[in-house]
């Protein structure tokens, strides 16, 4: 079969992540110098043409795991799924870590730990520390830790499933590294949301993180299509719905929960503002 030249590119140009993904894809393939360019050949225009298409779209190879995996359907074990995406799966754990030791949030004084504000229990109160105080005492982490507290199994379950959907969308597709940037992003948006909007109080939970992951894949995905972020039918508007009937207030009024609004709000921003800026980045790189 007569080989076909699917690139040609200067001398200048690094292919050596791209052939590395080439190899990881078992795509049959040459590379050879002419006439001071490099040729890339492989064995059909057919496979030429999907090579120049997924050169456009990770012409340093850094598409390798995300290409190699297919995030919504994957194959393999159980095992193997959480070890593609170690950022999201150690989130996972942790969650699952705290929300045992602190017994479904029943356990104020472990909750007090990682709750935004410190705070006393005596009897049926919360006496919160003041926020400065908290930072002047070096509790630094109090800033991101509330995303890790859930009340009640559903409220755990839940948000474990949608962290799992969405993280590791943007592990697959921007690495470990990004997606624990972002997780801290969220989470210190969100917390600073909810306490400047609510004031002193108890709240927790990776939902308004979730509401900035899935703000990220959304806006992402409308500046630079990737078949990694492109979330099934209806989710998005889903999602935007159960924000604004969480906003209403009827959640407080039947008395059925108490819902921190403006986090959601504030990871939703904050998702979409990175979406804008990632997109934008990777639809210039295209």
């Amino acid at each position: 079969m007569k080989a076909v030249a699917a690139m040609r590119l200067p001398v200048s140009v690094d292919l050596g992540g791209f052939i590395a993904l080439l190899r990881r894809l078992q795509v049959p393939h040459r590379v050879t110098e002419v006439a001071g360019e490099q040729v890339l050949w492989v064995g059909a225009e057919p496979i030429a043409e999907q090579v120049r298409q997924l050169y456009a779209q990770y012409p340093q190879g850094d598409g390798v795991e995300l290409v190699a995996a297919t995030p919504v359907n994957p194959s393999g074990s159980v095992l193997q799924k959480l070890r593609a995406t170690p950022m999201t799966s150690a989130l996972l754990l942790i969650t699952l870590l705290v929300a045992l030791v602190t017994w479904g949030g029943s356990n104020l004084q472990a909750v007090r730990w990682l709750s935004f504000l410190d705070f006393s229990v005596q009897g049926d109160y919360l006496y919160f520390v003041p926020w400065s105080q908290s930072m002047a005492q070096g509790q630094w982490w109090r800033l991101v830790s509330p995303v890790l507290l859930h009340f009640g199994l559903l409220h755990l379950a839940m948000n474990s499933l949608w962290c799992w959907e969405l993280g590791r969308r943007i592990e697959l597709r921007q690495g470990a590294l990004t997606l624990f940037v972002l997780l801290l992003f969220y989470s210190l948006v969100s917390d600073l949301a909810q306490f400047y909007w609510s004031g002193p109080g108890l709240f927790g939970g990776l939902s308004g993180v979730l509401y900035g992951l899935l703000g990220h894949c959304w806006i992402y995905q409308k500046l630079a299509p990737d078949r990694i972020y492109r979330l099934p039918p209806g989710v998005v508007g889903m999602m935007l719905i159960w924000l604004l009937i969480c906003m209403t207030g009827i959640f407080e009024l039947v008395q059925l929960a108490a819902i921190a609004n403006a986090a959601h709000v504030g990871g939703l921003l904050a998702g979409c503002l990175t979406g804008l800026l990632g997109g934008a980045l990777a639809r210039q790189r295209q």
